[in-house]
């Protein structure tokens, strides 16, 4: 039986308190193929109410406890794992063999990282003849995106559960379905009732809900900065805790020492990555100016061989963008480039030539970009790439950090002690050395408005806790 008419609450699929339907699309046809309840405030109440009840005992757990719960999850989730990222693929456009390897992968290896780290991972010490406690904060809501929905689900719910959190999920409506077997993959692992809620629904009623209710305790959200302001702006009024990981506009300093046709062939590759709907996409390549045209003819080399296709046709390396709003958004960046001047090298406006349905966009490389061009400073969240000259390192390091975002940064570079120095320097949550592979252990969040907190392994765990001082604790001599 299919649940996605449904809301998972208290331990059970339950309809909407007011029947409300949405299409999911599938952006690689522009073709509704499945529909969704939309929530509401009361839906909200009554799934945060079985999170409060839940926590009276969950709160409580032994470690032990919640361990063999998240193996159970991790353990189920392997055995979902073909259904989860052919939903993925479909509503989120991600290619078949990607939605299972790199989307469906990231979230089963943020679960495990999580197992790993609860079994070692100190809830209290000795502090004098005080203890120290760290404690579930409580009822938390979770809020993730369409572009990598498992990535963010289980990086919440993986810490969340690990701690002892109860809480309510509400994922993207324009990629639910995903969340939806997740929902069933909790259920299946027998976690208590009333600990993992799901209701579908949209950021103005869902979102607003859960931001706002008194009795949720933490807001965790994953989204762009406009949406992050609007959470945090509606939990203020019960100063819960808030953590939020937005938008980026990652730098990409290339040394004038690098091996340039390898790291600027890299660097696309990065940029292009999930059609460039990542939120610390390696966006602006800084290249020294005496070699930019050579950098640029590499780099167009590099996008021309990215094969663009619907997310089942086997030779599609680039799916579509999620929605027809993704997609006019990135044509009017695209279409900003070459109005304000930038030099178009492949790609630009419109979809490739042989696709005349669903949201295809153009792999595209601007040269020449300028520091003030709208392409330079906006995050575009497709697959375009703005390569920017400089003179001296100095002057790239200067420019990378002028920027309202701060999520990543990347360096390239022999010298990897110069390397370590400037990475030193930039004002980015995380910075990649010489396209190091990904670590789910190292902490994941931004600076500036591109967030606050942190998430993975033990720095998300930590997201989740209070800590409570019990002074007198040891008994005095």
């Amino acid at each position: 039986m299919s649940h996605n008419l449904q809301f998972y609450i208290d331990g059970a699929w339950v309809d909407p308190v007011v029947p409300n339907t949405l299409d999911v699309i599938d952006p690689s046809n522009e073709d509704a193929f499945a529909q969704i309840s939309l929530g509401t405030k009361a839906d909200v109440d009554k799934a945060v109410a079985a999170a409060k009840r839940a926590f009276a005992t969950f709160g409580f757990t032994e470690v032990e406890e919640r361990l063999d719960i998240l193996n159970r999850v991790i353990e189920i989730y392997k055995k979902r794992s073909k259904d989860l990222a052919l939903a993925v693929s479909r509503e989120m456009g991600a290619p078949r063999q990607m939605a299972l390897d790199s989307q469906v992968g990231v979230g089963q290896a943020h679960l495990e990282k999580m197992a790993e780290v609860l079994k070692t991972f100190q809830f209290r010490h000795v502090k004098g003849s005080s203890l120290i406690v760290k404690e579930p904060i409580g009822v938390v809501g979770l809020i993730t995106p369409w572009n990598w929905p498992l990535n963010q689900i289980t990086c919440k719910v993986g810490p969340a559960l690990a701690a002892g959190c109860t809480m309510v999920l509400k994922p993207s409506e324009i990629a639910p379905l995903d969340a939806i077997i997740f929902a069933e993959i909790i259920d299946e692992a027998g976690v208590p009732k009333g600990v993992f809620n799901l209701v579908n629904g949209d950021g103005p009623t869902v979102g607003q809900a859960l931001a706002s209710h008194p009795d949720v305790d933490m807001m965790s959200f994953t989204g762009s900065t406009r949406a992050g302001i609007l959470v945090a702006k509606a939990a203020a009024d019960t100063v819960k805790r808030v953590h939020q990981e937005l938008g980026g506009k990652s730098a990409n300093i290339l040394f004038p020492d690098v091996d340039l046709q390898r790291a600027v062939t890299k660097g696309v590759a990065g940029c292009f990555g999930n059609s460039g709907q990542s939120c610390n996409a390696p966006t602006r390549m800084f290249v020294p100016r005496d070699r930019h045209d050579e950098a640029a003819g590499y780099a167009r080399t590099a996008a021309e061989k990215f094969t663009v296709g619907p997310a089942d046709a086997p030779g599609s390396k680039l799916g579509p963008v999620v929605s027809q709003l993704q997609f006019d958004k990135i044509q009017g960046l695209i279409q900003s480039g070459i109005d304000e001047g930038a030099t178009l090298v492949t790609g630009g406006p419109g979809r490739p030539a042989e696709l005349n349905r669903g949201y295809y966009v153009r792999p595209t490389v601007f040269a020449n970009v300028t520091h003030d061009m709208r392409i330079a400073t906006e995050e575009i969240f497709g697959p375009v790439l703005s390569i920017m000259p400089y003179d001296t390192v100095e002057q790239a390091v200067e420019q990378a950090n002028d920027t309202v975002f701060g999520l990543a940064s990347y360096i390239q570079a022999k010298d990897i002690e110069k390397a370590r120095q400037v990475a030193a320097r930039m004002r980015s949550g995380n910075v990649y050395i010489n396209y190091p592979t990904w670590d789910a252990g190292l902490p994941f969040g931004g600076y500036k408005q591109s967030g606050n907190g942190r998430e993975y392994a033990e720095y998300g765990l930590e997201d989740f806790l209070e800590i409570k001082g019990i002074a007198g604790y040891e008994a005095a001599e």
